[in-house]
């Protein structure tokens, strides 16, 4: 069930990226699509009912200028960074842990965590994400996960859960 969701998906987001109904566009699509599910489905989840539910993509939206606020700040301090040359960083590997329990919100939190500059999830162990960090601040998995994950985390929870 979870593959056939994942073709159709996929099939509809080919057909309006190509915006083609020409059949060999559309043969190309069924094949592409079909290879894409035969990968990637195992990471949808069992209930796909629940991602239908109008509060999940409610708090999605609500998620995006969120989490483009946190983007621009941490840009502007990297570029201060850039600038100043003078301006210490302290960069290193911090393994920081979230409370969130499904992968796909695992993947959403370490992509965001990416996206935002300053910071690299370099690897996921479980409950642990491993991130290098331009200017560590705190000295303890705690007060790294205040700083990097709990901003994401709240809001995060919110939508995979």
């Amino acid at each position: 069930m979870k593959q056939l969701a994942c073709f159709i998906i996929v099939l509809l987001i080919w057909i309006a990226l190509t915006w083609s109904v020409y059949w060999e566009d559309l043969v190309a699509g069924v094949l592409f699509s079909l290879l894409i599910s035969l990968f990637v489905s195992e990471m949808y989840p069992e209930h796909l009912g629940a991602a239908l539910n109008p509060s999940r993509w409610l708090w999605f939206i609500l998620y995006l200028p969120y989490f483009f606020y946190f983007c621009v700040k941490a840009n502007l301090d990297v570029a201060y960074r850039v600038l100043h040359p003078q301006t210490p960083i302290r960069p290193g590997f911090v393994r920081v842990r979230t409370s969130l329990e499904s992968d796909m919100a695992k993947t959403m939190l370490a992509n965001s965590i990416t996206l935002t500059p300053g910071t690299l999830t370099v690897d996921i162990q479980g409950q642990d994400l491993y991130i290098h960090w331009i200017n560590v601040q705190g000295r303890n998995v705690e007060e790294y996960s205040q700083l990097i994950v709990r901003r994401f985390e709240k809001i995060l929870r919110r939508i995979f859960s």
